[in-house]
């Protein structure tokens, strides 16, 4: 395993935006956290939230040999300057690109789909435009979660920034769970094996 990871969950910051769709990101971290007993607090040298723990073959806070410091974030700037907290989270660090998961929506895949790649462009998603161009490189890896594309004409920025209606409840919890045993297997097992495992 890697020695340390940085875990990125992208969104909007503040109450407004808690349930929207551009906001599983957000989400994952948080049930990532949940079951690490990880602590949200302000990241030094970042605009970001951050709350450390460990990972390895005996799950979250086990110490061990074979155990990964991760770093989980939530930036604290809007979507579209994702980068401005990622890049100094990482350089402060000093993760290399290819040792960081970005955890983000995708309107290109259904709800209830997920995938999981490494590297590529942003598919016009500006969280991703910010963080290749800070990073200077789009060789990350990516967790994205399915949020539909909009029907009637919606214009998507609506869509993504719009919440989940209370009868998508359950399948948004089971979306966020998913995610979060995705970045577990990825952590433990590599890219290959959870792909085999997550990709539907």
């Amino acid at each position: 395993m890697a020695t340390i990871w940085l875990v990125v969950g992208l969104g909007n910051p503040g109450p407004t935006y808690a349930r929207t769709r551009h906001n599983v990101g957000f989400m994952t971290a948080d049930e990532l956290a949940r079951r690490a007993g990880a602590r949200w607090t302000k990241a030094r040298g970042a605009r970001a939230e951050a709350a450390t723990t460990l990972f390895g073959p005996d799950g979250w806070g086990a110490p061990g040999p074979q155990a990964a410091k991760v770093i989980l974030a939530k930036p604290q700037t809007f979507m579209n300057n994702s980068g401005d907290a990622v890049a100094p989270l990482a350089g402060f660090h000093r993760v290399p690109v290819d040792h960081i998961v970005v955890i983000q929506d995708e309107i290109d895949l259904d709800m209830g789909m997920l995938r999981v790649k490494f590297g590529g462009g942003d598919n016009g998603h500006n969280g991703l435009k910010s963080l290749r161009a800070r990073l200077g490189s789009g060789d990350f890896y990516r967790v994205r979660i399915g949020v539909s594309r909009p029907s009637g004409g919606r214009d998507a920025i609506d869509w993504v920034l719009g919440a989940f209606p209370a009868t998508q409840t359950e399948d948004v919890k089971l979306s966020v769970a998913n995610a979060a045993d995705a970045v577990e297997s990825l952590l433990r097992d590599g890219l290959a094996a959870t792909q085999n495992g997550f990709n539907g």
